[in-house]
């Protein structure tokens, strides 16, 4: 029998208008990869600027609805799920990852 192995599942992509937010998303996004979320578990992770807003904006996107984790607006709801969002200024790369964490695991509603 031969198994076909998937790809793995892109999980996050960003959108950045500067240079002021890449090495943060770049291990942000690393970071995520590493979360060894169960193949059930469906989200998507948006980081992108804003044309004027020097903040790092993130979305965090469930295929099912979730209780918000704290710090986090939503949820909003969009062909592609329930949404929920955050921004970030002068935050350490480590505790942004931690809440997206939060948000990605956030129970469901």
């Amino acid at each position: 029998m031969i198994r076909k192995i998937k790809p793995p599942r892109v999980r996050s992509h960003h959108t950045l208008l500067t240079d002021a937010w890449t090495a943060d998303v770049h291990a942000i996004e690393k970071g995520i990869g590493e979360f060894g979320v169960p193949p059930a578990h469906e989200y998507h992770v948006a980081l992108f600027e804003m044309d004027g807003d020097s903040k790092l904006h993130v979305n965090v996107t469930h295929q099912e609805q979730t209780k918000p984790a704290t710090g986090w607006s939503g949820p909003g709801e969009s062909a592609s799920g329930f949404i929920h969002n955050r921004r970030f200024a002068a935050t350490p790369t480590a505790e942004i990852l931690r809440s997206i964490r939060k948000m990605v695991f956030a129970a469901r509603a």
